[in-house]
């Protein structure tokens, strides 16, 4: 279950309120990206990809964080009755289905770390987890940019770890995978992605 679009935009409004930041227009980037992608791939279901793009960050309601956010986005899907995008908020940092790829601070308790290692492990990625990785790549607060741009960015300011290159070539498998289903790359659903070169 998910709620409708009105519902997302004001909650992501509610948490924007409660946390300010660049990841409320990120947020908005990521949806509106996995709208077009969503859009030009059938059978995927358009307005279900823009609230889990609106909604994957939700947990940084509750402050800043680095790994405890997507447990604190699951915790508040789950006690709203939304169990599709609190899924979302668990998957969307993982393009390599394991907690021990993540590049982020592990500011989590051992039975947290665990959860959702169990939790990667009995899961396979469904369209809409490949979909939301895709598009967090694909979107920053200033608007849409290419893997590229978006992956030195993320190891300027987190570093190189022995698995970046692995989530890197996992995202751009997800990419090439919604570029077969739209028949073209999925850049061109885009608008002005061609800007991230100069920003």
């Amino acid at each position: 279950m998910f709620p409708d679009v009105d519902t997302a935009r004001q909650e992501l409004k509610i948490a924007g309120e409660m946390n300010p930041g660049p990841w409320i227009a990120h947020s908005l980037n990521v949806a509106e990206a996995a709208r077009r992608i969503a859009g030009a791939c059938a059978p995927l279901d358009s307005e279900k990809a823009f609230v889990c793009g609106l909604l994957h960050d939700i947990g940084r309601r509750a402050g800043v964080s680095a790994t405890r956010h997507i447990l604190d986005g699951y915790d508040y899907a789950i006690s709203q009755g939304w169990d599709e995008v609190a899924r979302i908020c668990l998957t969307h940092s993982f393009p390599v289905k394991d907690i021990d790829a993540s590049i982020a601070k592990m500011d989590i308790s051992k039975s947290q770390y665990d959860f959702v290692r169990n939790y990667l492990d009995g899961i396979r990625y469904d369209i809409y987890d490949r979909l939301i990785i895709l598009c967090d790549a694909l979107a920053d607060a200033k608007g849409f940019c290419i893997l590229e741009k978006r992956f030195v960015d993320t190891a300027r300011r987190y570093g190189v770890y022995p698995f970046s290159v692995d989530r890197w070539n996992k995202t751009y498998e997800f990419k090439e995978d919604f570029d077969k289903m739209a028949g073209k790359s999925i850049y061109t659903l885009l608008p002005h992605i061609e800007n991230c070169i100069y920003n």
